[in-house]
């Protein structure tokens, strides 16, 4: 396996030449796209634990759970079950049971709806958008702590560089 480039040669715990992923190791351009996947997977895996970590330790909370919390942040006019199971991207069933939660806890409210008896508006309550507030405010920091690594300029170029890939995804 040939040496990555000196500028991929991220090492661990002082190792010379140990490249910390797989893809790094492979100078193989005909596999460019493949690399790319995989290194965004990667990171995009290290960054969730991270945060999964961080909310856990530090708030007892999951990340579903901040998700849907966020949510409900973003539509303080409240959102039904079905709405917040779409924008979540799981099961009606996950959406119910983090609810459930966080409705015994007193961070969230569920009202009937008169026009839908079967329907439900879900809203944060005080006590939950004073929680969120702390957790978003962490989270926000904490974002910046993983991403602190790279110049403003490289962010920025990354986020337009990652637009692009979005936007020809979703065109597809």
């Amino acid at each position: 396996m040939p040496n990555p480039p000196a500028a991929e040669a991220t090492t661990k715990a002082g190792a010379e030449d140990v490249p910390v992923d797989l893809e790094t190791g492979h100078d193989d351009a005909g596999h460019d796209a493949l690399r790319l996947w995989l290194r965004l997977l990667t990171c995009t895996n290290l960054v969730e634990s991270d945060i999964r970590s961080r909310l856990r330790q530090d708030f007892a909370c999951t990340l579903p759970r901040f998700d849907l919390m966020a949510q409900l942040e973003r539509h303080p006019e409240g959102l039904k079950m079905g709405e917040l199971s779409r924008r979540m991207m799981v099961t009606g069933g996950n959406v119910t049971g983090i609810t459930d939660q966080l409705q015994q806890e007193g961070l969230v409210s569920r009202e009937a709806l008169p026009s839908d008896r079967r329907a439900y508006l879900i809203r944060l309550t005080p006590a939950g958008r004073a929680a969120f507030s702390k957790m978003a405010r962490a989270h926000e920091e904490w974002i910046e702590q993983l991403f602190g690594g790279l110049p403003q300029t490289d962010r920025r170029a990354l986020f337009r560089l990652l637009g692009r890939l979005k936007t020809g995804l979703v065109s597809t």
